[in-house]
């Protein structure tokens, strides 16, 4: 698979860090757009989070590293959903994760509507069977259905239990009644609600806890709060802040294996650009924690704390 030279991740310039070859980190645009129920446009999140990248900065001041002169992060084409919807799109998704697993990438996914990722776990988890998956989100999209689509973007994480995995979620503010009994009832979903987050400061201890050795991460851009994350398809106030979020996942990449993630549900709204510049440089902050866990960041505080 060639990367792009033209439309890299961080604007990348010099090809020894895109190249596909030899990067350790590969970026998949994937603009699946077919169930949106509020506000649509996320199939644009994808690109504008990589044009967004151009304008983050190399070096990190957490790690005291730039991690893309040190592992090489390869920007892929947007794959093409012409023709393809629903099971055909997971299928097509699944496949084309599971080349770039095969050849032992880091993969770090950009997609639209939250039910890419269901495409994305399938793949994961045939390579880790042990895999659990961690969801930051507003909402627990765990309906059986909606609109009478099993493949909605409200029903990837019930498509996601269904296979078995443990499912850990965070953020959690706005659901169904069916969701809140079905989270009740099933021993693989621990889910921490937005309202006990803020009255519970060891919550990021007990959700970790949850997780096992090998973790999957999904992030909802909705997942943020409103202040700042705006652009998104289904805004609900009370959303995680900055710094509580990167704190909580340092210490996740830190403790577990995580062996992927995505960033989903942007959609980009006209004349601002601060959701997709903060999901980009939310994108490379967790690049970094990959590959210098736990290094040269143990006594220092959060960017922005």
């Amino acid at each position: 698979m060639k990367a792009l030279s033209e439309n890299n991740f961080l604007g990348l310039e010099d090809e020894s860090l895109y190249a596909y070859k030899t990067s350790k980190v590969v970026v998949q645009q994937v603009p699946y757009e077919h169930t949106s129920s509020y506000l649509q446009g996320s199939s644009k999140g994808p690109a504008a989070i990589v044009n967004a990248s151009q304008f983050v900065e190399f070096y990190d001041e957490e790690t005291d590293k730039e991690v893309v002169n040190e592992v090489g992060i390869a920007t892929l084409a947007a794959l093409d959903f012409e023709g393809r919807v629903d099971k055909d799109a997971i299928d097509y998704i699944e496949q084309e994760t599971s080349r770039l697993l095969n050849d032992n990438k880091f993969v770090v996914s950009l997609g639209a509507e939250h039910t890419v990722t269901y495409g994305f776990v399938k793949a994961f988890a045939k390579k880790y069977p042990d895999l659990t998956v961690l969801q930051l989100d507003a909402h627990s999209d765990l309906r059986y259905s909606y609109h009478d689509n099993i493949y909605s973007h409200a029903s990837v994480m019930a498509r996601i239990h269904e296979m078995g995995l443990d499912l850990c979620q965070a953020g959690i503010r706005a659901q169904c009644r069916e969701e809140a009994e079905l989270i009740k009832k099933s021993a693989s979903i621990h889910t921490f609600y937005a309202h006990e987050i803020r009255n519970n400061p060891l919550w990021g201890e007990e959700l970790l806890y949850k997780l096992g050795n090998e973790v999957y991460i999904t992030i909802d851009a909705d997942g943020f709060d409103p202040s700042i994350m705006p652009a998104v398809g289904t805004a609900e106030p009370n959303g995680l802040l900055w710094v509580e979020t990167l704190e909580f996942l340092r210490q996740v990449f830190s403790e577990r294996n995580v062996v992927g993630f995505d960033i989903v549900e942007c959609a980009p709204m006209e004349g601002s650009t601060l959701s997709e510049y903060t999901l980009a440089k939310l994108a490379y902050k967790l690049i970094g924690y990959k590959f210098h866990k736990g290094e040269h960041m143990s006594n220092k505080k959060t960017a922005g704390s």
